[in-house]
């Protein structure tokens, strides 16, 4: 389904996104990688790199070529190093490299975004998130928690509701839509990556385990790559603004617990 493609994959060290550049590469993409560290087994070419900051963006976009087909935003952080880094990460650089790439993107091409569960509550906290979402650049980290009233340790599931609320703008944003850019999310639940344990000490070991013996078992890379790169083909060309649930249920059983269906 990718053959020929120019797929771009953040995050490619560890966990999804390493394997989504395998997979992507074994259906018969070019694959280009990027990480804040090499990968212990790089695949197609690698491209390092650090969205935390405007300047690490700039510089990412720089170095990548024209005529990419995708860009696959799977790089993030757990939480445990604060809310700033951890908004710098898994939102604002994120959208940065999604907005200063755009031009670089063929016409008909995909954006995917991974975000996650956590941010199950996008919705009861929908106007702060759509006020971030519009934010330019990388405000500064001290005002924008005290102006939106971010807890520190709340900085992981806060930045994945801003990242479903934008994906749902962007779909609509002239930077993407002028050029028929598909922008999508897929939220997996807890999946078995190195940062799984970092997930436990933000989001807490019952949060954690209710959530795994709801569907039965963790999420593994094998079960969310194939998801990502569905979105990255022409079989999703009619599919935009859309969030999928990679979760094995889990969003249906909270949401059937939620609304007491």
């Amino acid at each position: 389904m990718l053959f020929g493609k120019i797929i771009v994959v953040t995050g490619v060290a560890s966990g999804i996104g390493q394997y989504t550049a395998k997979l992507a590469a074994h259906m018969g993409a070019e694959v280009i990688g990027i990480d804040v560290k090499k990968p212990n087994d790089p695949i197609g070419t690698f491209l390092q790199g650090d969205i935390s900051t405007q300047e690490g963006v700039d510089q990412i976009v720089d170095a990548l070529p024209d005529s990419i087909d995708a860009l696959c935003n799977v790089a993030g952080v757990s939480g445990t190093g604060g809310a700033a880094l951890t908004l710098a990460i898994n939102f604002f650089g994120l959208k940065a490299l999604s907005e200063s790439l755009a031009p670089k993107i063929r016409t008909g091409g995909s954006i995917v975004n991974v975000a996650s569960m956590a941010g199950y509550e996008w919705r009861e906290n929908a106007q702060r998130a759509s006020a971030i979402a519009k934010l330019s650049g990388f405000p500064e980290p001290s005002k924008l928690m005290e102006n939106f009233e971010i807890p520190n340790e709340l900085g992981y599931p806060i930045s994945k509701e801003i990242l479903l609320v934008w994906t749902m703008l962007a779909a609509h944003q002239p930077v993407f839509k002028s050029r028929n850019i598909r922008v999508n999310a897929v939220s997996p639940g807890p999946v078995e990556t190195p940062i799984l344990t970092q997930f436990r000490q933000v989001l807490g070991d019952e949060r954690v385990n209710s959530d795994v013996e709801r569907v039965g078992r963790s999420g593994t890379p094998s079960d969310i790559a194939p998801v990502i790169l569905f979105l990255c083909s022409d079989a999703a060309r009619w599919v935009n603004g859309n969030n999928i649930a990679t979760d094995g249920g889990l969003e249906a059983s909270v949401t059937a617990d939620t609304l007491n269906l």
